[in-house]
């Protein structure tokens, strides 16, 4: 959402990841007859009803430590991975191949790393006899693979079946304590152990403008209290913390009370905060360097006082190079590259747009040298950090039509789309949603960072929050501050957390899904 300035008042889900497992390492000795076999696996279906089934699978190592893995073994029925955690699952025939990602590839020798799958049976459902680990074959003492067969009679199933699998693992793994430690496989947030997280929050508007405008850093209160407000509403699990580039930098106009290392220490202790209370935090670049004043132009100043169209190369790179440096030990914070791009107001082609989007540069209609995604995703890993970086379409993040074309390349595999959505844009209607954002979210994780309305009602994000639920995706309430709501979608008239005849759409709606 675009603040006023002062002035002017996500076959097989899991499978659908960017590449499969690093190059394998070279084979595992085989031990030799009678001693520990190089290494054992134990299979076991921990619930199983009248078509499908969960497993688990258990690797253990006794030889060289890995850095990657990948294990194969044939189903010996009419089984099929329908979705996998811990691992990238993949199915040809009967042969089922999981590899490693990046954050569970090393085992240690003596070590051992577990994943799961859900499948569909028919017939029978035997037990998988053999598998090879970096292409060693495990359990050759002479032993048969540890199983677990189902309880006999079978586990109960439900009253009624489920026609599809469950989305999430039904009983393992039990997930991260809040706030979860994020990775993307496939078109879902999962955390460390496997399990799928859909956020639901609150933006938390301020600390991108107040310092820039010389009126401190937050708006509104900032300490545990203004947190438990914010989680007494049952359900909210993230807030997106939009951020200044010149702020955070400390460029020589932003009073020094509210600049550099005293902006960053703000940042960093309301951050911690949020962590401390479970909540992930999203952390985004909202107004930036640089002069436009073409069409759309929120304001004509070089200093980042206002939302231009693409983030600058001058200070956006060694901003989120800063950022990410900062955060990068703790996987629970998102990075968001940019608040709403809107390169298309510039340009005069749909292509030129996303083009400027992903590789930045000499940009049609920009003035400045423009960051686009790809160096602001390189900025981020040439730091080591691994956090999920989410990245918005152009059209004020409204506008994903060429996102996957335009996709930036990130060697962690953890990046998602957002979506911007209110009641005034362009892509407002299920139809456009079932368009433009279904087959995105088909492919990675979509979160709507935005969602509002600027009628102080909630009939319109009732409708959205549906959608967004059917479609298992994360979705934040543009805004958390006591503003007036027919000024810009306001949720709440008093930071206890009173809600706005707008806010109480959001409220209720997580509080029924708690």
């Amino acid at each position: 959402m675009r603040r006023p300035t002062r002035t002017a008042a996500l076959a097989i889900s899991a499978v659908t990841t960017a590449a499969a497992a690093a190059a394998l390492l070279p084979a595992l000795s085989t031990a030799a007859s009678g001693a520990a076999p190089a290494c054992a696996v134990s299979y076991s279906v921990v619930n199983q009803w009248d078509s499908g089934f969960q497993g688990d699978v258990t690797i253990s190592n006794n030889a060289s430590a890995t850095t990657s893995w990948n294990l194969t073994f044939d189903f010996p029925g009419n089984q099929h991975v329908t979705q996998g955690w811990n691992g990238t699952w993949t199915q040809s025939g009967t042969k089922v191949t999981v590899a490693s990602l990046s954050y569970n590839g090393a085992i240690a020798s003596g070590g051992t790393v577990s994943t799961g799958f859900l499948a569909n049976w028919s017939g029978s459902n035997a037990a998988p006899t053999a598998f090879r680990l970096n292409g060693t074959l495990c359990n050759v003492d002479g032993t048969t693979p540890p199983t677990t067969p189902p309880t006999s009679p079978p586990t109960t199933p439900p009253t009624t079946p489920p026609t599809t699998p469950p989305t999430t693992p039904p009983t393992t793994p039990p997930g991260d304590k809040a706030p979860p430690q994020l990775h993307v496989s496939g078109n879902k947030l999962l955390d460390s152990t496997g399990k799928q997280v859909v956020l639901h929050g609150v933006n938390r508007s301020g600390t991108e403008f107040m310092c820039a405008q010389g009126r401190g850093i937050f708006d509104g209160p900032a300490d545990d209290a203004s947190i438990d407000a914010i989680k007494s509403w049952q359900g909210v699990t993230a807030v997106r913390v939009p951020l200044n580039e010149d702020c955070w930098q400390g460029l020589s106009y932003v009073p020094a009370a509210d600049a550099g290392a005293n902006y960053i220490a703000a940042i960093t202790g309301w951050v911690d905060r949020l962590v401390a209370h479970g909540i992930t935090p999203i952390l985004e670049l909202h107004w930036t360097h640089g002069t436009y004043t073409g069409n759309s132009a929120g304001c004509s100043d070089v200093n980042a006082t206002c939302q231009k169209p693409m983030p600058d190369a001058q200070y956006a790179i060694p901003f989120w190079t800063s950022v990410a440096d900062t955060f990068k030990s703790d996987r629970s914070v998102v990075f968001e590259m940019f608040n709403e791009p809107y390169p298309d107001r510039a340009t005069s082609t749909a292509e030129q747009a996303w083009t400027c989007w992903r590789d930045g540069g000499t940009c049609p209609g920009i003035g400045y040298q423009v960051a686009g995604m790809q160096s602001l995703v390189n900025a981020v890993r040439g730091t080591g950090a691994q956090n999920v970086i989410l990245l918005g379409g152009v059209a004020y993040s409204n506008d994903l039509t060429g996102w996957l074309t335009h996709k930036p390349v990130d060697p962690t595999g953890n990046l998602g789309a957002v979506v911007h959505v209110y009641n005034f844009n362009s892509c407002s209607s299920s139809s456009c949603w079932d368009s433009q954002l279904a087959p995105v979210a088909a492919q990675v994780p979509l979160a709507a960072t935005e969602i509002g309305e600027n009628t102080c009602s909630h009939g319109f994000t009732d409708q959205f929050m549906n959608w967004l639920d059917a479609h298992q995706l994360s979705y934040l309430g543009w805004t958390w501050n006591t503003w007036d709501c027919s000024s810009g979608p306001s949720l709440i008239s008093s930071y206890d957390g009173t809600p706005t005849a707008y806010g109480i759409g959001l409220r209720d709606h997580l509080r029924a899904l708690s």
